[in-house]
This record gives C-alpha cells, sequence and structure tokens, in this order.
C-alpha cells in the first residue's frame, strides 16, 4: 500500500477499503467485482503516479476528473457507432450500503469516482494510436526513420504532426514493468488466438476510426490529441467464461 498522504489532504481521497470481493490496486484506480460477479466497480482516486512511481501526496478532485473524462469519450465513442464498451453507470449509488460499512470510505467520498463496468478478460496489447511524433514515437523515428515498422516521411521533427494517424502497438506490461513497442505482425500474433483470427486487423481500423473521430471533436474545441491508448476486452460472464461477444472497448 502507498503511503499515507500528509495532513492537509483530508479532502483528498488516497485508497478504499471496500467490502467487495476481489480488490486490486492500480497506480490510481482501485477496481472491485460487484456482488453480482459479472460487473466490476472502479474507483478513481486522487492519487498521483509519475514513471511508475506512486507519489505520496495526491491532488484532490483528481479522480472525480478522471472519472468525468473516461466516461465522456466512453459514451462518445459508444454514441457514434464506433465501439461498444464495458461502462454500465457512473452511479455511486449503485455500490451496496453493505461495501462501506465498517470500512475508512462513505458513500459521499466515492460520489462522481466511480464506474460500474462489465467484466472482461483483457486483451494483451496496447492499442497506441498516434496523429504526431512525439515520445516513444519520436525516439524511435531518430533511430529507425520509423515508429513500430510503421516507415514515416524523412525529415520530420518533434510534435510534427504525422501524414496520417498511425497504429503502433505495444505490449500490455504487468506489475508496474514498462510497456514494450511491438510491430502490427507481433500484436496480431497476441490477438488473434485469443479474440479470433481476423480480430487485430478489425481493432485496429476501430482504433484507428476512433482516433480519428475524437481527434476531430478536440481539434474543434482547441484541443490537440497528440496520441492515446485504447485496451480491448473480450466480456465474461459471472463464471468467467466468455460471453461469445466480440471484444469491447
Amino acid at each position: 500500500m502507498p503511503p499515507h498522504p500528509t495532513p492537509g489532504d483530508e479532502t483528498a481521497l488516497f485508497e478504499t477499503d471496500l467490502r467487495l470481493p476481489g480488490r486490486r490496486e492500480g497506480k490510481v484506480r482501485d477496481v472491485y467485482r460487484m456482488p453480482d460477479g459479472v460487473r466490476l466497480a472502479i474507483i478513481a482516486t486522487d492519487r498521483l503516479s509519475a514513471f511508475d512511481v506512486v507519489m505520496p501526496t495526491p491532488i484532490p478532485g483528481k479522480g472525480v476528473l478522471l472519472t468525468e473524462i473516461a466516461a465522456f469519450w466512453l459514451r462518445f465513442i459508444r454514441d457514434r457507432g464506433l465501439s461498444e464498451t464495458h461502462l454500465l453507470s457512473t452511479d455511486a449509488g449503485e455500490i451496496p450500503d453493505a461495501a462501506l460499512t465498517g470500512t475508512i470510505v462513505r458513500r459521499s467520498d466515492i460520489e462522481g469516482r466511480v464506474t460500474i463496468g462489465r467484466l472482461c478478460r483483457v486483451l494483451p496489447v496496447e492499442f497506441v494510436v498516434r496523429g504526431y511524433l512525439e515520445g516513444s514515437g519520436w525516439r524511435d523515428y531518430q533511430q529507425t526513420g520509423s515508429v513500430c515498422g510503421v516507415p514515416l516521411p524523412a525529415g520530420l521533427r518533434q510534435c510534427d504532426r504525422l501524414p496520417e494517424p498511425i497504429f503502433t502497438p505495444a505490449t500490455k506490461a504487468e506489475g508496474g514493468a514498462h510497456d514494450e513497442n511491438i510491430d502490427v505482425d507481433t500484436a496480431a500474433g497476441i490477438i488473434d488466438p485469443i479474440a479470433g483470427e481476423g480480430a487485430a486487423s478489425r481493432l485496429i481500423e476501430t482504433a484507428l476510426r476512433i482516433y480519428r473521430e475524437a481527434s476531430d471533436y478536440a481539434a474543434g474545441r482547441g484541443i490537440i490529441i497528440a496520441d492515446t491508448k485504447f485496451e480491448f476486452g473480450l466480456p465474461l460472464d459471472g463464471r468467467g467464461e466468455p460471453t461469445g461477444e466480440g471484444p469491447i472497448l
């Protein structure tokens, strides 16, 4: 468990201890299984992480903003028919009273921080889409003239807009390890045996389409989305078995 916040941070939510099964603690979010076994309760805390390290001092209200932003884009994606998503609700009232009894958390502490989502088997590939040359993509380009095996025009500068958005997958590392860039064929070799033949190519097109529409929407409001990443998963039933549906976001 990361260290507790220092005095003066009482308005920030640093940790949760709900009486729900399957608790998993990420750098920022705490995840639980709901009593029905087919839904997850995801609580966004105010923890701050950088370079895979959780800082000792949280930012009050950060988790509320993260929840609002994530819910906005998931609904944007769903409402435009771009992809089905795991999002079911952001209603903290769906957390049963018994889950809060005898804990350090009051219902008011988690208001605005709750995402109720479908239980999924996550496909272990990060679907990274880049519209601009920055970060690890810039480093790869300097060394090879390409990013994840995707050749790019010569003479590009850091932060240049790319001629077209590109898909540059990465491994989904566990336990705080760093993700590693991979090429498209390697990504397909991971995804297709899990999600079915041709699933990788369909999901790549979905990721690119989402990025284009979201980027255009944001640009019209003065915001540049330089790059982003998506994760897809196969919905599971209460026994942890695939439901037979295709991957969702």
